[in-house]
């Protein structure tokens, strides 16, 4: 199990939370017909105050599985609850409130596996009418998946890491027979962010709060860890060209979708 760690995740809050706005602004408006809301993958909580931010009046709930998250994000936004709910779990998803009118995800799904299971158990939390808003990476074709994915499949690291993919997104043409099979309408695209990172150090450090997180967990020791992040750090800075100021320009692309049950 991956133990997440929330001031890492959160030193790119104004890069993590953007995706969650641009979301949140294809939800409903403030007209007083959003009273419920659930945040699915809340993390530290910073997409569960987008949403208090849009809807100041609602009863919004925030979970996640990482009891380190919940308590970032009950110490950050105490005027919103949050509770400990893993949504891989049909426990988890049958504890959750049902009939409400928004079931929110920002960057949490690629962690949950059985998508095929678990969007049409979301679709279910709601209330007819309601909305169901994901977003979820997109990110595979990027260098740094490509760099890890090589390294993680290597001869010097095939016996010590995890073979197994730790994503488990589907491809848009699958969400989009899902979602047509599931859902009453439903709205599909992509963005592509273009982050300006101030080095290719940043990357790692974003990158050390996601991507790379399961992999340097399951390496047995902290040289092990730091030959590992040694490498892909010699091949993001091949991948990854600086700009005339000596910034780098990450790409990030990102799948939403809205639904409605």
């Amino acid at each position: 199990m991956v133990v997440w760690d929330s001031q890492q995740y959160l030193r790119f809050e104004k890069e993590r939370t953007q995706p969650s706005r641009d979301l949140a602004m294809q939800l409903p408006p403030d007209d007083g017909s959003v009273a419920r809301l659930i945040d699915i993958g809340c993390g530290p909580g910073n997409s569960t105050a987008v949403l208090r931010e849009r809807y100041p009046h609602a009863e919004i709930l925030g979970v996640d599985s990482s009891p380190e998250m919940i308590a970032s994000a009950r110490e950050a936004h105490p005027d919103i609850d949050f509770a400990l709910c893993d949504v891989s779990k049909p426990e988890g998803l049958a504890a959750l409130p049902h009939d409400v009118d928004v079931v929110f995800s920002n960057a949490c799904i690629q962690w949950v596996p059985d998508h095929v299971r678990l969007i049409p158990a979301l679709l279910g939390l709601l209330k007819s009418g309601g909305v169901l808003a994901v977003q979820t990476p997109m990110n595979y074709e990027e260098p740094i998946h490509r760099i890890i994915a090589d390294l993680v499949h290597s001869p010097a690291y095939a016996d010590k890491l995890p073979q197994a993919r730790e994503f488990f997104n589907l491809t848009p043409p699958e969400y989009w027979e899902l979602l047509h099979a599931s859902a009453a309408s439903f709205r599909m695209w992509t963005t592509a962010y273009l982050h300006t990172l101030p080095s290719h150090e940043a990357i790692m450090d974003w990158y050390r709060g996601t991507g790379l997180r399961p992999y340097l967990q399951a390496l047995p020791d902290d040289g092990a860890r730091a030959a590992f992040e040694t490498e892909v750090a010699v091949r993001v800075r091949e991948a990854y060209p600086t700009r005339s100021d000596g910034s780098v320009v990450f790409p990030f692309p990102r799948f939403f979708f809205t639904a409605v049950r």
